[in-house]
């Protein structure tokens, strides 16, 4: 509902100006902090930046490939509001999520990926005395419900499989000693809430099968699919949802979005090479 009002109300404004579409193919990338995002920006070439309704965007190439970078904010609405003008304004030809998010599945620990699937909005729709009865709203454009659950674009997802595949993170110190950070595929979801919750981390383990938790997402999803354009959301794990959530993302966030931007900068690599 959030995503849809943020898309009525930009639209009209959001033609022409500042950031015309450039020939080249160009792959938008969005993350929620400045941290996250930072990481990306410093290894662009031929950085300019430049700001639409208050918003900075960066366009440049990385790994020889056109991108614009843009921290969003936290929450459903700024991310849906930055991915409505990167798309308006700059054309991408997909459009990645990268960022840090708490673990649900507990098999997943501080510095593993997870690559988005699936995506869904945990706390969209009807609660009941029995709970919340989870559902799509209508697209703006048609009119038409939207899932609950958005699918990845199947091209780029294939695409993160194969760079995973042979991808080599950084081992990571923990209290239990070394360990290698994994990469899995599996369901994001979003809510305009930080989980530090052990009960509603089980809940959306139970109802939603969910293996991570962020507050963006499935926003940005939801744009793409209603204007059309491919999408892919990577998330690194900095916290497992629970009572020590503040103080585990407050320690492993950089490593988190470290890793998660690592997996984004092969992919954007892999988009900008020539395909046999």
């Amino acid at each position: 509902m959030v995503a849809m009002m943020i898309l009525l109300l930009l639209l009209p404004f959001c033609h022409g100006g500042a950031g015309a579409q450039s020939q080249a193919p160009t792959t938008g990338i969005l993350g929620a902090f400045s941290d996250e995002v930072a990481i990306l920006e410093q290894a662009l070439t031929d950085a300019q930046a430049q700001t639409i309704l208050g918003i900075r965007f960066v366009t440049g190439k990385l790994k020889g490939r056109r991108v614009v970078v843009a921290s969003s904010g936290a929450g459903k609405v700024n991310a849906a509001m930055s991915a409505t003008l990167i798309i308006d304004r700059f054309k991408p030809d997909e459009i990645l999520f990268s960022g840090i998010a708490g673990a649900i599945n507990p098999d997943l620990h501080p510095g593993d990926i997870v690559i988005g699937e699936k995506t869904a909005q945990h706390d969209l729709g009807t609660l009941t005395p029995e709970g919340m009865q989870r559902r799509g709203m209508r697209n703006p454009v048609d009119w038409q419900p939207n899932p609950v659950f958005f699918d990845a674009d199947p091209k780029l997802l294939a695409l993160a499989e194969a760079v995973a595949q042979r991808l080599r993170l950084e081992k990571i110190a923990t209290s239990e000693g070394e360990r290698t950070p994994k990469i899995i595929k599996g369901i994001i979801v979003t809510g305009d809430v930080f989980v530090a919750s052990p009960q509603k981390k089980d809940e959306l383990r139970k109802s939603l099968n969910a293996d991570a938790v962020e507050m963006e997402g499935a926003a940005v999803a939801q744009v793409c699919r209603e204007l059309k354009v491919p999408s892919l959301v990577i998330r690194s794990i900095s916290d497992t949802a629970d009572a020590k959530a503040r103080l585990d993302s407050s320690l492993f966030s950089p490593v988190a979005a470290e890793n998660s931007a690592r997996l984004v900068t092969e992919i954007v690599q892999q988009l900008g090479s020539p395909r046999k």
